[in-house]
């Protein structure tokens, strides 16, 4: 480690340090004073499958110490939404956030808040995707992610000029579960797995580049058995795991991706999930990029990485995604 990367983890750890002093106290609802209150529908009316469906919103503390920081998780998601953060000087670029849960639930801080606070720092307009989870009820439950995760980069494109993004600089990172969503998007941003809904819809959803932090990628073996359960079922056929084992989809024309994992993950096995996926975006000649720290465990999000050496994440990906045009908008 050198010097500007010890002084980057201290000043990093400063930071929440100071964040967790006195964390905000939660509203009725569950939110916090800072989430954002710029908050976009994605779908007009009844999400695609969504017949029948009728969900309460969940928001449940996961923190053992709330009043020093908080660690939520959303369920019951009836409208999938984009939460928009702004910088105080745009730079034309914009990343679209996916919180893990194992598709039982949705991050709200890990994977999410956190990551919106660090890039919108750099002056990156943020979208956190607030996804339908596949196992509430709905239709075609293994593409609502996917539908979501497309809606919102058409979206985001179709109203540009309104976030002061660049719609050629757009990126998705996905984190754990949403690292399968990312992934998913990556290697199916041309699949037609919802029935067009508005003009919106014949925008291109494909990111500038794609993020996989610490992913769930296969659904085979070494799948993480939540994410697999929620997807696909009880009892999937072999047909359903090869269509959602994203390491089999891999194609040459998809982003230049970045894969990001810690070798003593137990949760979400390294080997068959992101060095997988690795594997085979090397195979095909895709653009990428992976960095495997050996302590970090799984979810470290930004949290997580305090004192630790993956907390040069965030400037690993940005450094590397410039390489592929994730840079800020020529003036």
């Amino acid at each position: 480690m050198d010097r500007r990367e010890a002084i980057g983890i201290g000043v990093l750890g400063a930071m929440l340090a100071k964040e967790t002093l006195a964390a905000e106290a939660p509203l009725p609802d569950g939110t916090l004073p800072s989430d954002s209150r710029e908050i976009v529908n994605l779908w007009p009316g009844t999400p695609p499958g969504g017949a029948g469906v009728n969900l309460t919103l969940k928001i449940t503390e996961g923190s053992p110490q709330p009043d020093l920081y908080h660690s939520r998780a959303v369920t019951g998601i009836q409208t999938p939404q984009l939460f928009v953060y702004r910088p105080a000087a745009p730079n034309g670029m914009g990343l679209l956030i996916i919180p893990g849960g194992g598709y039982a639930g949705e991050g709200m801080e890990r994977g999410g808040t956190e990551i919106a606070r660090r890039f919108t720092a750099a002056n990156i307009t943020c979208f956190i995707l607030r996804y339908r989870l596949p196992g509430e009820g709905w239709a075609n439950r293994a593409d609502v992610p996917l539908q979501d995760a497309q809606r919102a980069m058409r979206l985001i494109r179709a109203n540009a000029a309104r976030y002061n993004v660049d719609p050629t600089r757009l990126a998705a990172i996905g984190f754990s579960a949403g690292g399968h969503v990312s992934a998913s998007l990556a290697v199916g941003w041309d699949k037609k797995v919802y029935t067009n809904v508005d003009a919106a819809d014949a925008i291109d959803a494909k990111p500038t580049v794609a993020g996989m932090m610490y992913p769930v990628i296969t659904m085979g073996p070494g799948a993480h058995p939540g994410s697999l359960e929620k997807l696909l079922g009880p009892n999937p056929s072999p047909e359903q795991i090869a269509a959602y084992s994203c390491d089999r989809h891999v194609r040459a024309d998809m982003p230049p991706s970045f894969l990001c994992l810690a070798m003593d993950d137990d949760i979400v096995p390294p080997r068959e999930n992101g060095i997988a996926m690795f594997s085979a975006l090397n195979a095909a000649k895709v653009p990428v990029e992976m960095h495997m720290f050996q302590q970090g465990g799984h979810g470290f999000s930004i949290r997580g990485t305090v004192g630790k050496p993956c907390a040069a994440w965030p400037d690993l990906f940005l450094t590397w995604a410039a390489v592929h045009g994730f840079t800020p908008r020529q003036v």
